[in-house]
């Protein structure tokens, strides 16, 4: 790899020599894969994985497979990402006890979002944004694959939540850097480095937090992150934030054999940087900052609890029966039509939810339950990849082939002795999706955005669990 002098003079300067020639030596090296389980799905443990230490439902794998081709991972059965960002499972753990409302920021493409959803104590609700609307797409998919209903999608900068006031209990804001921690895995991320870029990185950064610190409550966590290396972005950042905002840095416990390196600009507060020749994964910087103020005498735990069961400040829509038996438990949900199509939101929150309607570009949130085409009531994919479906939908077990045929939104052929009507198809016993069975065929509904489009099949099944 053909580092930029100018990365190695600073970065050499900040590891010292030492350090550095395993560094460089290191970023020679394949990048390891890592993924990271959907325990609201499944118990599975990857075929040959090692434990990621900080992350309960992070697994190492010995190879890269072509996760395009396993429909276990269409089905939101795991979530492909880099180990180090799976750190952000010992920030909540720690830190979060009572159900919040959290901010992923900059959330695309969902790593961190999906991992925040798993680990949240349960009635906490999750609101990922990501601002650049090429990539809110991806985000939205990867939520709805998850299947939690407690989330929220939004396409907006920074700058478009000051209305809100301090509605955020936790505030993740994963910037976008330099990119120096992406050098293995991206040669692109190496050409476009440079000082200058550097420089126009924390600027923004800082505008970034700045923007968002309104939004916090008093009391509330930042969790700041980068995937780069160097002390502006970072340590300078962090101390920026401290000094300028106000705000106390906290510690996070770790473990010494996890061999996370810590401060490296001789500041006097933790933070925690994964360097490739300590421990395995990419590059990666967090720390966890509390705003000062007093923290609310009502808590989103307690405003969650006094409100569960009960209605928002809007009238419930009328919907047919029909899509509130899709549901489970769904006088938790407040269900809302408009546009043709039906949202079961979960009440506790569905005053934040109207609010965010109201201000907010919402790209989605809760379960899209159904689409209403006239007289008709379709499911949505949005209800098959949730977790809070009512079983009330026939099934049926497809092969390999069946899958990634169907997952290509090709035609699928049916047992004869199944009911006309919507079929969830399953692979391995998770379900992929749904058709319609009118008798002589079936209409695939996949969603023709997400389908596969790669004619290729592998030789070999891909089997990740």
């Amino acid at each position: 790899m053909n580092l930029p002098v100018d990365f190695i003079t600073r970065t050499g300067g900040l590891l010292g020599e030492g350090q550095f020639a395993a560094f460089r030596e290191a970023l020679a090296k394949e990048p390891p894969v890592s993924i990271r389980m959907n325990r609201l799905k499944t118990d599975a443990v990857p075929a040959g994985g090692r434990q990621v230490p900080w992350c309960g439902s992070g697994y190492y794998l010995a190879s890269r497979p072509t996760f395009t081709f396993d429909p276990l991972f269409h089905a939101g059965c795991y979530y492909v990402q880099e180990a180090s960002s799976m750190f952000l499972e010992q920030v909540l753990t720690q830190y979060v006890h009572e159900p919040v409302v959290m901010l992923d920021l900059c959330a695309a493409p969902g790593g961190k979002s999906t991992l925040a959803r798993s680990v949240l104590p349960e009635g906490s609700l999750l609101v990922a944004n990501e601002v650049m609307r090429n990539r809110v797409q991806v985000l939205a998919e990867n939520v709805t694959k998850w299947g939690h209903p407690g989330t929220v999608v939004l396409n907006n900068d920074p700058a478009d939540f000051v209305p809100l006031g301090e509605l955020f209990d936790v505030i993740l804001t994963d910037v976008p850097c330099s990119g120096e921690g992406m050098f293995r895995k991206d040669p692109v991320a190496v050409e476009e480095w440079s000082v200058e870029n550097v420089t126009l990185c924390w600027q923004r950064q800082r505008r970034i937090v700045r923007d968002i610190w309104h939004c916090l409550k008093p009391g509330g966590l930042l969790v700041y992150s980068t995937c780069t290396y160097n002390r502006e972005e970072n340590e300078d950042n962090v101390a920026w934030i401290a000094e300028e905002l106000g705000a106390e840095v906290l510690p996070v416990e770790v473990q010494p054999g996890w061999n996370i390196s810590g401060n490296l600009a001789g500041k006097d507060f933790p933070v925690y940087r994964f360097l490739p020749h300590h421990t395995e994964g990419e590059g990666l910087f967090m720390a966890v900052l509390r705003k000062s103020g007093e923290a609310d005498a009502a808590p989103c735990g307690k405003l969650y609890r006094e409100r569960r069961g009960k209605g928002g400040k809007s009238k419930p829509s009328v919907v047919p029966k029909e899509a509130k038996a899709w549901v489970k438990q769904a006088d938790d949900y407040s269900f809302v039509a408009g546009q043709n199509k039906i949202t079961a939101f979960p009440v506790a929150y569905q005053e934040i939810y109207e609010r965010l309607r109201d201000t907010m570009h919402v790209v989605y949130g809760g379960i899209q339950v159904a689409e209403v085409k006239g007289k008709d009531l379709i499911p949505s994919h949005s209800l098959a990849m949730s977790v809070c479906r009512e079983d009330v939908f026939s099934s049926v077990e497809v092969n390999y082939e069946q899958a990634i045929a169907y997952l290509r939104k090709e035609s699928v052929v049916l047992p004869s002795d199944m009911p006309k009507g919507y079929i969830l198809i399953r692979y391995k016993g998770m379900v992929l999706g749904l058709v319609k069975n009118i008798g002589n065929r079936a209409n695939n509904l996949y969603p023709q955005e997400w389908r596969i489009r790669s004619g290729y099949l592998p030789e070999q099944v891909v089997c990740v669990l």
